[in-house]
């Protein structure tokens, strides 16, 4: 006899694990993780994913997520992990659920999860970050991030989910610079446009963009007249060189000798 509270049988085992790499593009950066969340499981059902299940009166779909960007952040490096009750050819369920999606929320890769590799949490502690300022001059920009690396410290208040606090934006960030690229759309109109590149590591709470900006107003009152398009390149392990490691590195196939 079933446990009680327990259904009768059960779901079928996990058989197969594939890590994703997703992008979030253009008007889609807008959407919430919890939107793309139902969005991804509607893919699944449309792309006819063997998706596995967890066990209980309500079972969910076996996906988790690694370090989803925020709201209104554009990303090239968004990550998450799905189990399977049967096995699949990783390129095959890639295109079919990136057809599946809207046009947007793009799926760049998947991999097979090795055995033994550990989580993709294990594997992020660091993101890349670009920074397009239009209309700010990459002269004021450069001023600004100056003061922000010679601050011993910068603090900022941010609404959390323990209420609002204050904290050190300085001490995450590993890199920050004025770049200068010239074929960014924000250029398009001629006006000018400080590009800023920033590595920000993984601590609690966490240390985001937007702080990073509000850490700039603070030490040097840089006020962008217009919204900042923000854009995460990459996340995974900070080398002490200062680059960052895919976290799907682990699981790709090597590469064949010659």
């Amino acid at each position: 006899m079933a446990p009680k509270n327990q259904p009768v049988g059960g779901q079928a085992p996990v058989v197969q694990r594939l890590r994703l790499r997703y992008a979030k593009r253009g008007p889609l950066r807008f959407t919430s993780h919890r939107d793309f969340a139902r969005a991804f499981e509607r893919a699944l059902r449309r792309a006819g994913v063997p998706i596995a299940f967890s066990q209980g009166f309500t079972p969910h779909p076996k996906i988790s997520y690694a370090s989803a960007a925020p709201t209104g952040v554009g990303s090239e490096a968004e990550y998450l992990e799905i189990g399977l009750q049967a096995e699949v050819d990783p390129e095959m369920l890639r295109r079919a659920l990136d057809a599946a999606l809207s046009p947007g929320l793009d799926v760049l890769e998947a991999v097979i999860a090795r055995e033994g590799g550990g989580s993709l949490a294990d594997r992020i502690d660091a993101s890349h970050w670009r920074l397009e300022l239009p209309q700010v001059d990459p002269a004021e920009a450069e001023a600004a991030v100056k003061a922000f690396q010679e601050a011993g410290e910068v603090l900022v208040e941010r609404m959390t989910k323990q209420g609002r606090r204050t904290f050190d934006a300085r001490q995450a960030v590993t890199r920050i610079a004025v770049t200068q690229q010239s074929d960014l759309p924000s250029e398009a109109d001629g006006a000018p446009c400080a590009i800023i590149d920033l590595v920000v590591r993984q601590v609690t709470p966490a240390v985001r963009p937007d702080d990073v900006l509000s850490g700039l107003r603070a030490v040097a009152g840089l006020e962008p007249p217009v919204p900042p398009r923000v854009t995460r390149l990459a996340q995974g392990m900070l080398t002490a060189q200062g680059e960052i490691v895919d976290p799907l590195d682990a699981d790709r196939e090597p590469a064949l000798p010659g």
